[in-house]
This record gives structure tokens, sequence and C-alpha cells, in this order.
């Protein structure tokens, strides 16, 4: 039986090299690595010198380099950004050569141009967006923690983020999903918004510049943040009350935030605010060890008390969870348990073989407690 051929889109990046070891993890070889350096990707290559990996020039940018690139795939995992400018450049492209196509991204924006669009390749290939960390891993980990022994859901508090290098990708996109990112052409998210009564609130919490969390050490700053997903994930779990907080351990890069509204308002330009942010977090971990912590807590019901379960993951880097879930929709993509059409990774894969699969690869502090969850604290992990 002949191999897939899976492209690998931005494959020397920080989550296309993870991608690349989590797809060779799962079995798949004999990988097309694209990207805009040639050397880089050899190193990626050399990392297993008897896969038979192949290298490829690709530039997302360049209509005909991404034509040349996806020919011939099976289906294509993109790893590049900016994403909310790329939108649906990659997908597309991935459809046109008749292949499935995962991006780590992608979200409202790429959705809506491939459903407006009438692509009939949707008619028999699957596209997977959010298929990363956040979004992607951030809904995916409430579904599973909902079914651990709660028979209801009535209210979710998250709390994500963590300190670790800025890629130019993540600057640029953060950036962009100020004014781009959620559906019909609206920012990602709204600060200080959660859901109340099953409702958007806006304005329903404060910021805390300066506090404590168990799960992250030091002094932090929250940010209350509804995005799209989280929105949607609120829907699907029927919960009446939902608090997400994004959380920045470090000063530096936490200030700039706070101050890039009023820049990107005032003109400045924002290749030069993205070298920013890359420097202000590498200013944040200096002398430090880089983490990226997942935590949620669910209050509910189980056999008519109330009850409550919650969840911890620990991790070096979200740019590695966020191949992990890539790598976990390509397989999937293959395997044909995706159906046709564009979906959201946490809408088409299994939460419990994403669970059992961070776990297999040594997801750090993954973590149940509570009423409901029954189970014992997991042992450290290096994920």
């Amino acid at each position: 039986m002949t191999k897939p051929v899976i492209g690998v889109l931005g494959a020397s990046g920080a989550v296309g090299r993870a991608a690349v070891r989590e797809l060779r993890a799962l079995g798949h070889s004999g990988l097309r690595l694209g990207g805009r350096t040639a050397s880089a990707l050899c190193e990626v290559a050399g990392e297993n010198p008897g896969g038979h990996d192949e290298t490829v020039r690709a530039d997302a940018t360049a209509p005909d380099g991404l034509r040349a690139f996806t020919e011939g795939c099976d289906i294509v995992l993109n790893c590049v950004g900016p994403t909310y400018r790329l939108r649906a450049t990659v997908a597309s492209a991935a459809l046109a050569a008749g292949a499935h196509c995962v991006d780590v991204a992608g979200d409202d924006p790429a959705a809506e141009d491939l459903l407006q669009g009438g692509v009939p390749a949707l008619e028999s290939r699957a596209v997977v967006l959010s298929a990363g960390a956040l979004p992607g891993l951030s809904s995916l980990l409430p579904r599973w923690l909902a079914g651990q022994g709660l028979d209801g859901v009535t209210a979710l508090t998250a709390y994500c983020g963590g300190l670790e290098p800025c890629s130019p990708t993540v600057a640029h996109d953060l950036m962009l999903s100020l004014s781009s990112g959620g559906a019909d052409g609206a920012a990602y998210g709204e600060a200080l918004a959660a859901v109340r009564g099953g409702r958007r609130a806006p304005r329903a919490l404060r910021a805390d510049e300066d506090t404590a969390h168990p799960e992250f050490p030091g002094r932090v700053a929250v940010q209350p943040y509804l995005s799209g997903e989280s929105e949607r994930l609120a829907g699907d779990l029927g919960v009446e009350r939902l608090d997400w907080y994004n959380v920045h351990p470090g000063p530096a890069v936490r200030a700039l935030l706070n101050l890039l509204p009023g820049r990107l308002a005032s003109g400045e330009d924002p290749d030069r605010l993205a070298e920013r942010l890359i420097l202000a977090a590498d200013l944040d971990l200096a002398g430090r060890k880089p983490y990226y912590v997942m935590d949620f807590a669910l209050s509910g019901t189980a056999s008519g008390a109330p009850a409550s379960a919650g969840l911890t993951l620990r991790t070096a880097s979200s740019y590695r969870l966020t191949a992990a879930v890539a790598a976990l929709a390509v397989d999937a993509a293959l395997r044909d348990t995706v159906p046709a059409g564009v979906h959201f990774a946490c809408d088409v894969l299994d939460p419990g073989a994403v669970v059992r699969h961070l776990r297999s690869r040594g997801a750090a502090g993954l973590r149940l407690t509570g009423t409901a969850a029954g189970a014992e604290p997991e042992e450290e992990g290096t994920l």
C-alpha cells in the first residue's frame, strides 16, 4: 500500500519542526517539508536520516511555489502565518491539488472564505482549522473534562498562559487579532467579556495586573478575554457562566500589550512592533525556565449532587502542544475519521484520544482534581 504524501508547510518553524517530530512519532515517514530556507529544511530532514523526507522551497505568499508544493500531496499541514493575513490561502491551494488540509490556526476567517467560496473539492476533502493549543486544545480539554463524572456543567473557569519565546507569526497574529480573526470580520475576541446566563456579557470582568495563581509561579497579570471559540464552547457544554483569563507572567510583554492598540492606531509600523514583542518575550524569559499552563475548573452536578472537576496541563512549550494537536488532526483525516467539509479541530477530534496521546508523549502536570474526577494526579513529564 502506498504511503500518503504529507506536506508540512513551515516545517522549520517553531511549530512546524515540532509537528514533524509528532508525525514521525505517529509512524508517518517520507514527509514533504516546505519552507523558505533550504538549509533549515535540511536540518529538519537530518533529524531523521532514514525517513526519506523531501525538502521543497515553498512560500505561502507565492502562488506558483505554493501550487508546486501542494501538487501530489494527500494532505497539507499548514504551520505558517500570519494566520489572519493568509486566511484560507493554503487550504485553497491544498484543495485545488486534491488534498486534505489541516491548519494549526485559520480560525473563523479561513472557514468563512472556504464556505462562501463554494469549493467543489470540499465534497470529498476535509479541512481542519484551529488545530493547535489555543484555539484547539483549549476547547478539547474542557470537553473531555466534562465527561469525567459530571452529569451536567453549569460553570467553567479557565486560566491559560505562560512564559516562552514569541515567534514572528505569533507576534503578527497577536496584533492582527485586535481587528480581525473572529467571525464576520470582527476581532478575535473581546477583552473583559464573559458568559452570563448562557450569553456574552461585555465588561463583566476586570483585569488584574498583579495577582497570584497557584499554577503559575510568582506574580502574574490576568486579562479576561472571551474568544469566539470559548463562546462556542460555552454553548456546546451548556454552561451558564464562563470566565476565561489570559495569563501574562512577564511584565515586559504585558506592558507592550497594553500599549499595542494605541500604537497601531497612531500608525506605528507593525513589523517594528512585532520585533518589540519578540524582544520583550526574550527579556521576560531571561534567566527563567519557559513554561505554558492550561488550567480549567468545571462545576456542575454528579448523581444529583453538586460536584466539581479540574484539569491542569503544564508543558515546556505551547508550540509543542500545537504540534501534537495538528499531528493528530492529520492522522485522523488520513484515517477518514474526519468527514468532508470545513471543521474546527475541537469538533472532529476525539478529546479522549487527544488526552491519551498527550499522556503517552509525557505531557507534564496533566492532573485531575475535584469530586467528580476521581483520579490521582498524573506524574510530571517532558512534553
